[in-house]
């Protein structure tokens, strides 16, 4: 899911810049080409930091800035596909919920919520599914699965579907797999013991 990558690259520094901490400035550069932007191989690129080995700059014929070399790190958010992940309900809709993964979310279609009918409850504002009562609501949190993943048009455009149907994923509590009947008639069965 998050990975760390050591990278190196090649900066231009303007010359409002010069004169101050180059490190601290190829820091700042670095973190407004990189951060908040999707690279296929790498995934989302969340941070940069541990700048090193700035090379002296080179200045080019028509240019002012001064380019350097240098080597940096970066921390990324990666998914693979039948991936398991653990996210928190951040949305519903009436086709599905949206499931926060980090610095994306991904989309439950509502066939994908969970193997039994599932209605959508205006009043409670949750998906209730019909035999085992199960419910899901804003700010659960999940176990889901990565189906698909679209990475089209850049990081605004990324897509990520997710299923929960699988038995295990969804809510924890959902692992029993008891019906509601089953659910009641093993509670009387515990009173009566007692």
């Amino acid at each position: 899911m998050y990975y760390i990558h050591t990278v190196e690259d090649t900066i231009s520094i303007s010359p409002s810049y010069f004169g101050e901490d180059i490190e601290k400035t190829a820091l700042e550069v670095l973190r407004k080409k990189y951060e908040r932007t999707l690279d296929r191989e790498l995934g989302i690129i969340v941070s940069v930091f541990d700048v090193n080995n700035i090379s002296d700059g080179i200045i080019m014929p028509g240019d002012p800035s001064t380019h350097h070399g240098l080597t940096f790190k970066i921390l990324s958010f990666n998914l693979d596909i039948d991936e398991v992940v653990v996210g928190e309900v951040s949305e519903l809709a009436d086709f599905g919920c949206f499931v926060r993964l980090g610095p994306i979310d991904g989309l439950v279609h509502l066939s994908q919520i969970a193997s039994d009918f599932i209605n959508y409850d205006k009043k409670s504002s949750a998906f209730v599914s019909r035999n085992t009562g199960k419910s899901l609501k804003k700010g659960d949190s999940v176990y889901a699965k990565v189906s698909s993943i679209s990475l089209k048009g850049g990081l605004k455009d990324a897509k990520i579907a997710l299923t929960m149907r699988p038995d295990g994923l969804g809510k924890p509590e959902w692992s029993r797999g008891e019906t509601k009947r089953e659910y009641r008639r093993g509670k009387d069965n515990r009173r009566r013991k007692k």
